[in-house]
């Protein structure tokens, strides 16, 4: 058995029984947390966006994504069945400064986090990533991959952003639903292995 059947064994559930796993979708303003989580998810999924004002875009800093015209105040929610037996649940956090007290109520209780990266605006996933180490929270860092721009090797972004050795970084594309499945699995299994080498290690 490979790492990665071993992960998905440990968070199999019993049989019979469904297990339903809480994931968090975080990163910069305007960087495809949305439309990721409204990309895989199966049922509708539940947005709080409301329209950016004058104000809201001189607070937020909109530089780079100057078409963006909404913006989401609390958070996104979606839901996605991996396989028989195993869901997703879906939280996107707000993306501005101003609302990141929300944080700490969508990331309690989750399995891993999604860390959403625009190579064009790479230093403003750097408070997601900061977030997540501190709070010592699985996570990967999937890089959404814009049409026209230059692409950058997984490597690349992972000593741009000085990641912990072992964090992965998958290319993704958010509007693609499979893409962002696979990014989903790629967390499930990163975080299974995470969970299983903390118990080894207290058991030993």
């Amino acid at each position: 058995m490979n790492a990665a059947q071993g992960a998905r064994e440990d968070v199999r559930p019993g049989p019979g029984s469904e297990l339903g796993l809480k994931i968090v979708v975080a990163g910069g303003f305007g960087v495809g947390k949305t439309t990721l989580v409204g990309a895989v998810s199966e049922s509708r999924p539940l947005r709080t966006e409301e329209r950016l004002s004058q104000v809201g875009e001189a607070l937020d800093g909109t530089g780079g994504v100057d078409d963006k015209s909404t913006t989401t105040v609390a958070m996104d929610f979606g839901r996605i069945a991996i396989r028989q037996g195993l869901s997703l649940y879906l939280f996107g956090t707000p993306g501005q400064d101003r609302f990141w007290f929300l944080w700490d109520d969508l990331s309690d209780g989750a399995l891993g986090a999604v860390v959403l990266a625009d190579t064009r605006r790479l230093p403003d996933c750097f408070p997601a990533v900061d977030y997540f180490e501190r709070r010592a929270l699985p996570f990967l860092v999937a890089v959404n991959c814009f049409a026209q721009e230059r692409s950058y090797g997984a490597d690349e972004v992972a000593r741009a952003l000085d990641l912990d050795r072992g964090t992965p970084v998958v290319l993704c594309d958010a509007r693609d639903r499979d893409s962002g499945k696979e990014v989903l699995i790629r967390l499930v299994e990163h975080a299974g292995r995470r969970h299983t080498a903390r118990r080894v290690r207290s058991a030993g």
